[in-house]
């Protein structure tokens, strides 16, 4: 038996995000089928993110057991055979048989893209968030340099988390535009459900000029969701990558 580390890279559109559901296309649910299909034995995947419906990722981790004699670095040409245009294995290895890729220490990186132009652009529409509101990405910025380090991120967490402790690092976070297109970046220790929209949502109530950058101590300081901007769409935010350290 050996352990087999995944990185996925998914277009989340079609999908109720990552994580097994009972009446839902799930993206671990395809991972399982085409796995389980490939090595005639059944296959649960263990995924590090549990990204939401409609988000997107270019390096989700996963990780699962088989007796399979296949070598691990082949698995990610074998597997892709199988599985959807919307999901593909960017490399397979073998690890150590007691990695969990949620209970090591990690680096994750999430980027929020936001398309700020006056008219929608079409083929942008599913990995973008749009808004004809012009934005002040200096003021954004600024604000997003507040949320740098430990802190108590209650105020930019759903109130249904189950998360034991809502305490969590940010190491940098940054936030820059490319043309139409404005993209918040950010690498932390871990995040909280649906930390990283909330941010975004927060720091375009400070480009539209609702919120000032000055503000954001106080929101993380009060703990209070109802403080912090609305959560943003799922569509605008992909997990880019881990790093284990």
């Amino acid at each position: 038996m050996k352990r087999v580390m995944l990185t996925v890279a998914y277009d989340g559109t079609n999908y109720h995000g990552w994580q097994l559901q009972p009446n839902a296309v799930t993206v671990e649910g395809v991972l399982n089928k085409a796995l389980s299909a490939l090595f005639g034995e059944e296959i649960k995947v263990i995924g590090a993110s549990r990204t939401d419906t409609g988000v997107h990722a270019l390096g989700n981790i996963a990780v699962f057991d088989t007796s399979a004699k296949m070598p691990a670095e082949k698995i990610s040409y074998a597997l892709n055979q199988r599985l959807p245009e919307d999901i593909r294995i960017q490399a397979s290895k073998e690890v150590a048989s007691d990695f969990h890729p949620r209970r090591q220490d990690s680096r994750k990186t999430y980027e929020y893209k936001i398309l700020n132009t006056e008219f929608p652009i079409p083929t942008y529409r599913l990995y973008s968030h749009f808004t004809y509101v012009p934005l002040d990405v200096e003021k954004m910025n600024e604000a997003a340099q507040y949320f740098k380090g430990e802190h108590d991120f209650k105020s930019f967490c759903s109130a249904d988390s189950a998360a034991d402790t809502t305490v969590r690092t940010i190491y940098d976070i940054s936030v820059k535009k490319s043309g139409d297109m404005i993209a918040v970046r950010v690498t932390g220790s871990g995040f909280l459900y649906n930390m990283v929209r909330i941010i975004a949502g927060t720091l375009i109530e400070v480009g539209r000029g609702n919120m000032q950058a000055s503000q954001i101590p106080e929101i993380i300081e009060a703990r209070e969701r109802s403080k912090a901007g609305p959560t943003a769409p799922a569509c605008g935010l992909t997990l880019v990558s881990y790093e284990y350290p």
